[in-house]
């Protein structure tokens, strides 16, 4: 407990490298699927900043030491039920320590499912981290990073996000690894976090979208190495979600790693000051080093 309080210390004492960089996905008047309409952004902020009714999906760059670097990056998707983003929880205080260790860090805000702002709701989150991939790659000279180990990471609901990308892509959006934090995987309404389900998919979704979007059916031989946690007293997203993913990638001959605690509940971040739980963050660092 007391290493993982004093480098979460550490981190928000060190002066960020990434000189707070923002990244539009798309060019001003072009955000595809977008409604033209008055709503704004919401921001708030309380213990947790949680940021709602995106409207112009951005990525955040944070970049480790140049000395540091060791050219991995990896894109992180906040959760928030698909209604709202845990921006600084589970994006900006998961990109302070990835940079600690060297690993560049990109974190999305992606636009939410709304019938108001967008002509395909359930389709704008996966178009957006799409998009965060290929602008990553693109200017991996300018962010010191290799093409070829970039990763995506997703919490909860962005955990769905993340695994919908690494089964749902194409060529140039494939992500090298994928890293699922107490995720969504399914849409099934027995296990389902009925929240995300309902923001993304509508209360009354047909089998083919409800399948389309349940993602322990659509794992292929080609959906990149994985890392799964999960507490088994998870009572909004139940571990089954991760459980049956990982079987898929079994099946399939995924290389997958999966760590399931008996108590954490949902949303414990890093988890510090649970002991037990709080070790995870440096057994995902000795994933990430095995990716290559």
């Amino acid at each position: 407990m007391k290493k993982w309080l004093a480098l979460f210390m550490l981190l928000f004492a060190i002066k960020s490298n990434s000189q707070n960089m923002k990244i539009d996905l798309w060019p001003a008047g072009k955000i595809p699927l977008s409604i033209p309409n008055s709503i704004t952004e919401n921001v708030e902020t309380t213990e947790i900043t949680r940021i709602s009714k995106v409207q112009v999906p951005q990525l955040e760059v944070f970049l480790p030491n140049k000395r540091s670097a060791n050219g991995q990056a990896v894109i992180i998707c906040p959760g928030g039920g698909y209604s709202r983003i845990a921006y600084d929880w589970e994006g900006i205080d998961f990109a302070k320590l990835l940079n600690a260790h060297g690993i560049a860090a990109f974190v999305l805000k992606y636009r939410l499912p709304d019938s108001l702002t967008s002509t395909s709701p359930d389709k704008v989150p996966l178009l957006d981290a799409k998009q965060a991939i290929k602008i990553v790659r693109e200017r991996a000279k300018e962010f010191n990073i290799q093409t070829n180990r970039v990763g995506i990471m997703g919490f909860s609901a962005g955990g769905h996000l993340a695994s919908t990308l690494s089964t749902n892509f194409e060529e140039d959006t494939r992500p090298n690894f994928s890293v699922l934090i107490y995720p969504v995987i399914s849409m099934d309404k027995t296990i389902a976090h009925m929240g995300s389900r309902n923001n993304l998919i509508g209360l009354q979704p047909s089998k083919e979208l409800i399948k389309l979007y349940s993602n322990e059916f659509n794992v292929t031989a080609q959906t990149p190495p994985t890392f799964v946690v999960h507490a088994s007293d998870d009572t909004s997203v139940p571990v089954e979600n991760s459980l049956l993913y990982y079987q898929s990638l079994k099946n399939n001959k995924v290389s997958a790693e999966m760590h399931i605690y008996p108590t954490g509940g949902h949303g414990f971040g890093m988890a510090l000051g649970k002991a037990g739980l709080e070790n995870w963050p440096s057994l995902l660092l000795n994933w990430l080093a095995l990716q290559k």
